[in-house]
This record gives C-alpha cells, sequence and structure tokens, in this order.
C-alpha cells in the first residue's frame, strides 16, 4: 500500500519572504528556457511579492519556488530587480508593468515595458542559443526629456550586485545586456554585462522550424503561442520535467507521454523523441511496468493507464515524424509495455477487464478506493494496445500486432457492452465497477490517512465518485462516436462539475466531496473536456471553458496553476504550474479544432474549426516536410472545398486523406461557417 507519508510536504508557504509563495496576487509567469537553463519572470502587480522577479532554475534538478537560484533567503527576488539610481541618489523601481510575449526575435521572448521619471525602460528577456545555459536581459532606457541623464543601473543575483554607469541624451536611448549564465558546479548564477546580445542562428532555425498556426483570433493566438514556447522551456535537455513546476518535484510517465504529444504536434521533435526515449528506458521496467511520482508500485497501485498513455503517444510521434528507428531500438520493452496490463494479476475473469485499486487522479486504498475496474485504465490500454499494434507492423512483428488488435477490441467490447461489468449506465460512462459488478459510487477515508480536518474527504456525508473528467477523454480519443447516446449522456453528467462548490466558471477533476485535497477548478481536465465538447460540436461549451482561462490567474502569461482554489499547504503542497496544460491545449487546437491528425500511411485533414474563427493558416512540420496551409470560412458554402498539391487518397464531407510525400505540401480549404 503507498505510503501516506508521501503526500505530505513540509515546505511552509507561510515563512519566509513573501515570494516563496507561488501564487502572489494577480501574479503570472512567463517560462523561458533551452533544455540547458530554465527562468520564469514573474509578474505580480497585485502588491505581493516582487512585481518584475527573475526566478532561474537548474532544468536537470526539481526544486521548490524558494529553492531557485536566484532566490535570497531574506530578500526573495527583490535583488533581481534592476533598479536606476539618478544623479541625486533617488532610486527608481519597476512599476505599473506590462509584460508580454513577443515576437521580434524569432526566440520565445518576454518583454516588460514601464515608465518613471521621464524615461521610459523596457526589458526583454530570451534564451540567445541553444548550446549554453544562459538567459540574456535587455535593458533598454530612452531618455524622453531635454536634458541629458546619468543613470547608475544596478542589478542583482542573490547578495551579489552588478553596477554599470550609463549617460544618455536628450531623446537618447541606452541598451544593457545582462547575461545570466548557469553555473552547475557551483549550482549558482553569474551576472555580467556583455556585449553581444544577438541571437545564434542554430536557435534562429529551431524556431523557425517550429510550428507557426495563426488563428487570426487573438484569445486562441495567446493561447497556443504561449503553449508552444513555454513547454518545451519546462523540459531539460535530457528529457527532465516536473509533474507540476515548484510543486511536485517529481515525474510521471502519464504526464511526461502527454507532453511528449503537446511537444510532436508543435514541431519539437527531438526534444518529443527525448523525452520517450528516456521514459522506456529510465521509467518503464523489463517487466513493462511504469513508475509514477517517481515510484515503483506493487500490482495494487500500478497506474495502468500509464502503459496505454505511453503507447499512445509513441504512435503519435512515429506518426507526425516518420521516425521509426526509436521503435526498432526500443522494441523489446515496447512489447513489455504492451503485455504488462494484459498480466493475470489484473486480469478481471468474468469480463477480461482491468482492475486493480489505483484511480486515474492518484487515490488508492487509503482514500477507500476499492478493487475495480477503472474505466480509464480500459480506454487507454485499448487505446494503447491498438497503437501498438500498429508500431508492431513498422517492425514486422506480426504475431504481436494481431494478439493486441484482438486484446483491444476485447477490452474495448467489454468497457462498452458487457452485461454486468460494462462501465456505462443511464449517466453514460462511469468511472469505476468492483470485481463484484457494484459501481462503486463513494469513497471514505480509512484510518490514518492523515487528510487535513479542512479536505472535502474528511468531512461528514457521502463522497462520490461520479462524475469524473477522465469520462470525457474516450470521446476526446474516438474510442466511441462523439454522437452516441453514451457521450451525450456522459458531458451532460459532467455538467455537475461546473462551478461546483465555487463561483467563475472551471471544472473540477472530479466530485468536489471526495477531494482528499481542496476543491477548486483544475485547468488540464476543463480542456479534457473541451475536446470532447469540440467532437460533438457543442462549440458553445468550448468557448466557455476557453474564455473561462482568460479570466485566472495565469492568463496573462498563458501559464496556468494546476487548479484554483485554497490549498492546505503544509501538509501538501503549495501549487504549481502544470506543463501538461499546454500540451492538452496544443491538442485542443491543433488536432481537433485545425484537424490534423497524421497517421501511418496517410495524413488526416479534419477542421473544426469553432464559432467566430474566420481564417487559420500557417506551418506544421511533419516528416521532415512542412505542411503549408490555409483554410478560410465562406459563409456561403454548405461544405468543405480542399484544394491540394498532395495526392488525395480519399475526400469525405468533413475530411480528406492526402498521402505523404518527399516536398511540401500545401493545403488550402473553403469551410463553412459553423453555429
Amino acid at each position: 500500500m503507498i505510503d501516506v507519508e508521501e503526500h505530505v510536504y513540509d515546505d511552509d508557504p507561510n515563512q519566509g519572504h513573501p515570494d516563496v509563495r507561488t501564487r502572489l496576487k494577480d501574479c503570472a509567469y512567463f517560462f523561458l528556457g533551452n533544455g540547458l537553463i530554465q527562468a520564469a519572470v514573474q509578474h505580480a502587480p497585485g502588491g505581493e511579492g516582487t512585481p518584475l522577479g527573475l526566478l532561474i532554475m537548474n532544468p536537470d534538478k526539481l526544486r521548490k519556488k524558494r529553492e531557485a537560484l536566484t532566490f535570497d533567503v531574506e530578500n526573495g527576488l527583490e535583488n533581481t530587480i534592476i533598479r536606476l539610481r539618478l544623479s541625486n541618489n533617488d532610486e527608481i523601481k519597476p512599476h505599473d508593468i506590462k509584460v508580454e510575449w513577443i515576437e521580434d526575435l524569432v526566440v520565445p521572448a518576454v518583454r516588460a515595458r514601464w515608465s518613471a521619471e521621464a524615461l521610459d525602460i523596457s526589458e526583454t528577456f530570451y534564451c540567445p542559443d541553444r548550446s549554453n545555459p544562459v538567459l540574456h536581459r535587455i535593458f533598454a532606457i530612452s531618455n524622453k526629456s531635454e536634458e541629458p541623464v546619468d543613470i547608475l543601473a544596478i542589478a542583482g543575483v542573490r547578495g551579489e550586485t552588478l553596477e554599470q554607469a550609463v549617460h544618455i541624451i536628450p531623446g537618447g536611448k541606452a541598451k544593457l545586456c545582462f547575461e545570466y549564465r548557469l553555473n552547475k558546479d557551483t549550482d549558482g548564477v553569474n551576472l555580467s554585462i556583455v556585449s553581444n546580445s544577438s541571437t545564434s542562428a542554430e536557435a534562429r532555425s529551431y524556431w523557425k522550424n517550429a510550428a507557426k498556426v495563426t488563428f487570426h483570433n487573438p484569445l486562441l493566438d495567446h493561447y497556443f503561442k504561449a503553449s508552444v514556447c513555454q513547454l518545451p522551456a519546462a523540459v531539460s535537455a535530457v528529457g527532465k520535467v516536473d509533474g507540476s513546476i515548484w510543486q511536485y518535484n517529481r515525474e510521471w510517465v502519464r504526464d511526461q507521454a502527454f507532453m511528449a504529444i503537446g511537444l510532436t504536434i508543435s514541431g519539437h521533435h527531438e526534444l518529443a523523441r527525448v523525452i520517450l526515449n528516456r521514459l522506456l528506458n529510465e521509467f518503464v521496467t523489463e517487466d513493462g511496468d511504469t513508475i509514477d511520482s517517481s515510484e515503483r508500485r506493487e500490482p495494487d497501485d500500478v497506474e495502468l493507464d500509464q502503459n496505454g498513455i505511453l503507447l499512445y503517444a509513441l504512435k503519435k510521434y512515429c506518426c507526425w515524424t516518420g521516425d521509426k528507428s526509436i521503435v526498432e531500438e526500443n522494441w523489446d520493452r515496447i512489447k513489455a509495455t504492451a503485455e504488462f496490463p494484459l498480466s493475470d494479476v489484473f486480469r478481471h475473469d468474468p469480463s477480461g477487464l482491468l482492475f486493480n485499486r489505483r484511480e486515474f487522479w492518484e487515490r488508492h486504498a487509503v482514500y477507500g478506493i476499492e478493487n475495480g475496474m477503472e474505466l480509464i485504465n480500459q480506454v487507454f490500454v485499448s487505446i494503447g494496445l491498438k497503437c501498438a499494434a500498429k508500431l508492431a507492423k513498422l517492425v514486422s512483428d506480426d504475431e504481436a500486432a494481431k494478439k493486441w488488435e484482438s486484446e483491444s477490441s476485447k477490452i474495448r467490447n467489454a468497457t462498452l457492452n458487457d452485461p454486468e461489468f460494462s462501465l456505462v449506465d443511464s449517466r453514460g460512462f462511469i468511472k469505476r465497477r468492483g470485481i463484484d459488478g457494484l459501481v462503486q459510487e463513494t469513497i471514505s477515508a480509512l484510518d490514518g490517512s492523515q487528510l487535513p480536518d479542512a479536505a472535502p474527504l474528511a468531512a461528514e456525508g457521502d463522497h462520490f465518485l461520479n462524475p469524473d473528467t477522465s469520462a470525457a477523454l474516450p470521446i476526446a480519443l474516438g474510442f466511441i462516436a462523439p454522437d452516441s447516446p453514451i457521450s451525450r449522456a456522459t458531458l451532460d453528467n459532467l455538467e455537475l462539475l461546473w462551478n461546483q462548490d465555487w463561483k467563475g466558471g472551471g471544472y473540477e477533476r472530479y466530485h468536489f466531496a471526495s477531494e482528499p485535497d481542496s476543491p477548486g477548478p483544475w485547468p488540464f481536465p476543463s480542456l479534457f473536456v473541451a475536446r470532447a465538447y469540440l467532437e460533438t460540436g457543442d462549440f458553445a461549451k468550448v468557448w466557455r471553458i476557453l474564455h473561462w482561462m482568460s479570466t485566472i490567474p495565469g492568463a496573462e502569461s498563458g501559464s496556468w496553476f494546476e487548479f484554483y482554489g485554497p490549498r492546505i499547504a503544509p501538509p501538501f503542497p503549495q501549487v504549481g504550474i502544470t506543463p501538461w496544460t499546454w500540451a492538452e491545449m496544443i491538442v485542443l487546437l491543433i488536432h481537433h479544432v485545425l484537424g490534423i491528425r497524421p497517421e501511418v500511411d496517410y495524413l488526416r485533414i479534419r477542421p473544426r474549426f469553432l464559432p467566430g474563427l474566420k481564417r487559420i493558416s500557417g506551418r506544421l512540420p511533419v516528416r521532415n516536410r512542412d505542411l503549408v496551409f490555409d483554410l478560410r470560412v465562406d459563409p456561403e458554402r454548405d461544405s468543405i472545398m480542399f484544394d491540394t498539391n498532395a495526392d488525395i487518397r480519399e475526400s469525405r464531407e468533413d475530411e480528406i486523406l492526402l498521402s505523404y510525400q518527399d516536398s511540401e505540401i500545401i493545403l488550402k480549404a473553403i469551410l463553412p461557417a459553423m453555429s
């Protein structure tokens, strides 16, 4: 049984400088990085903490916020502010700051602007290359007065300061380039002023080759750019990434496989391969068992969905990149990953479904989870086995392909149709059924769970397991037809999770009464629901979720916290920024809205424009070639018209299948308006 101490953290955000806290009033974090250095520009305009702070981290070491390499025990991030001392010894610090993503430099860059006296100041943060653990900060000052100005610019890292005198003529400008270099030997940061602020050809080439998509909609353009820039910034060059930055300091196969999918879709193919290769070699045992929360589990506590998700991510990677070498090089480990969930210890004889005592959101026996069949384990193992069968054909293992196709179909059929054990009832998909066939409707924590009194699961009354946002995933993933009665009933039931015990919007991951942590809405499970609603054509609900995400802290940067609500910390960790959310956003926008869906033998294009979108254009790297597209809406049309330079395999009412080719694929389309 999992040790409850695993859930206990000793970091108290009320101890120390306010910058210790991840959730400062109205705070947003802009993440930058090149795999060798990781940084976050903190914009905290609400009067709590440093208004413009700089956190620098070693991406190979997962740590709390207070352990950032620019964090000072006494002063927090205050020393990372660049102060200006005038000739009369008055000091100016940034205030009334505007911070935003910019596209001036090709590489991801963040610009902060503020004014003081007769000075306009801009600060631009970016990683200038891909080969060094370096962040540049261009500090530019414009003198709007009719008098010359002498200024002393003072920058710092922890207790060290760096000063530079600047003389600016009337109407003139001055620019300083501060370089922050991560020193892994000393586990610190060296600060200097350098003359060369240019970006390297390698860095520019890397980012020019990443996905470029314009939705011609300010909100979706912001979400896409923020996600495509920040997801790779969260990952080290060796594929290491925190499940939630500053929060867990742990890793999961599930989370990182989803991140690899987001990276693959957005053109970061090499980094996606690094993650997948690392998962196969370091996170999967020879027997095919996967680790979660950086731990290996006993059979009762294994997260069986992880095997399926990893196989699904591998197939996605192969389809997008055409690179089957990762399959050839890791075939034994991939076979073990596919076979492990089929072990007798997990098989329920009467139904053929898979069972144990772990659920998708990681509650286990201590929280009252009984032996039984979890919906998402069946869904992802079935999908994963189907994907593994495709991978088997790539390496000519026809016997394995045949077996896994069969097992995938059996699990899917039992999940949907078994007369006694299916995971369906009048509510659509249900979360969990016991080995006796009864639906597990509630849970009760066992003695020794060490739940805080404020946790809903510790309160008196019923603690419901249904509904659960994971039930949206079978719809989003095509496990079941979106127009089926099961899909409709499932989504109707999930509406109980919107605004459960709060106001303002968002879905909790499950019924808040069974929450061992704190109630509140979660962005990435809300995106599960958005993906499902987009497939069913309920576009108003999709927009509702996307607009809600624009109202919560972090929207300014497009870096959302894991959830929004009170956090009992300690014993729980304070909430962090969850990279999985960026991956979900990328999947929603590219796989579902734009509809780019590479398969093994052909390229499927199935756009589903949200109402209000008039055009999507851009370029996506697919199999070492560019897919260049321009899709427009014509309200006068009642069907899609495609135009392409690729061979058309098949054309249907709402999609087109194209052959891959050695040259650039150009696709144009005119779509009817969605309502």
